[in-house]
């Protein structure tokens, strides 16, 4: 389907849809990920051998503290999991989900149609590449030209045998401090977005600085910065007056750890620390960018990439926006209509293709 048949419409892995059957969306969750490639092994010895347990009622309290350093936990391979945690978001109002999985870390489109007919939920599927970590050696061999390519085919000729097409582009994964390859996915992501006119979503690498040298090169490259999503913003810029610098640019900030609370993993970081604010901080954040005149340039979501963040093992789940930090913000000021802003429609806005 050439842009201008799309301009205006979203696309779902089950077909294009109207902006306005969108409803409330989560801008950035993982149905099914093999995410090997974020998995740190531990250095000592006994914590090696939790490395490679199951996850089960046993090892979750470590796990708390380890999230990523267990092979078992970084992969969401479970159909049936999948379509269990995902009903849940539509029981409790739901309607979208977008699932930012991309090359590298297990994209799977026709798992994710099966999901979307079991669900009822509108399922949008991302294209492009995840971090220099997750790619095949071919991949830094390519030009910008190729990779900006297959992008495009994505969402316009779609993937496999049965044509399921993509309809954002991302989440583009980058690293700190960012390799050569990944600077080139980049400015390939932004080419197709020119030549689609899709939203493009962008995993700034683990470091404070991060978000605004990925918005520098997506400007340079020519990117509608307008239609670009800083995922992790609240964890990635803590400065109120950083977040204000990027919304001048016109991209739009992504808080997609609710329900993550306490510090991100120090093993895992480029700085030396960057604490997670609790899901009141997060609040309260939005309510002061809301004031500063930025309510168009906000969207929300959970970022469940790992077995520990899901309702089966006693994580909150696809549900915890709408079952608990909804009623949290009616609490502390916020109106329905605010809400609806952030939740339908800047998600609409943005993945209505221009």
């Amino acid at each position: 389907m050439a842009k201008s048949e799309l301009s205006g419409k979203v696309q779902t892995v089950l077909g294009v849809i109207e902006g306005a059957e969108l409803g409330i969306t989560l801008t950035h969750e993982h149905l099914l990920i093999n995410g090997v490639s974020l998995f740190s092994e531990p250095a000592g010895a006994s914590d090696k051998y939790l490395a490679y347990e199951p996850v089960g009622w046993h090892n979750l309290s470590w796990l708390r503290y380890n999230p990523y350093a267990n092979l078992d936990n970084m992969k969401l391979l479970d159909e049936q999991e999948a379509i269990d945690e995902a009903t849940l978001y539509k029981r409790v109002g739901g309607n979208t989900l977008v699932d930012v999985t991309t090359i590298g870390i297990g994209r799977d489109p026709e798992a994710l149609a099966r999901i979307s007919r079991a669900t009822g939920l509108n399922v949008i599927m991302g294209a492009g590449f995840y971090t220099g970590a997750s790619h095949i050696k071919e991949t830094a061999d390519r030009t910008e030209e190729d990779l900006a390519s297959q992008m495009v085919r994505d969402i316009e000729v779609g993937v496999g045998i049965n044509a399921i097409k993509a309809g954002l582009i991302g989440e583009i994964g980058c690293s700190w401090p960012l390799q050569d390859v990944e600077r080139k996915v980049l400015r390939a992501a932004a080419m197709a977005q020119k030549e689609t006119g899709a939203c493009l979503s962008v995993h700034p690498g683990r470091s404070r600085h991060a978000p605004s040298d990925v918005v520098e090169i997506l400007r340079k490259a020519g990117a509608d910065l307008s239609r670009v999503i800083l995922c992790h913003t609240d964890v990635r810029v803590r400065d109120h007056n950083e977040r204000l610098k990027l919304l001048e640019t016109g991209c739009t900030l992504e808080y997609d750890l609710w329900g993550w609370e306490g510090h991100f993993p120090t093993y895992w970081m480029a700085d030396d620390y960057l604490d997670l604010p609790n899901d009141t901080q997060r609040i309260y954040e939005i309510i002061s960018l809301i004031e500063e005149g930025h309510i168009g340039q906000i969207v929300l979501s959970h970022d469940i990439c790992c077995k520990t963040r899901r309702v089966k093992y006693g994580g909150w789940g696809y549900v915890h926006l709408l079952r608990y930090i909804v009623p949290m913000m009616l609490q502390r000021g916020m109106t329905r209509e605010q809400i609806d802003n952030i939740m339908v429609q800047n998600p609409r806005r943005l993945l209505c293709f221009a």
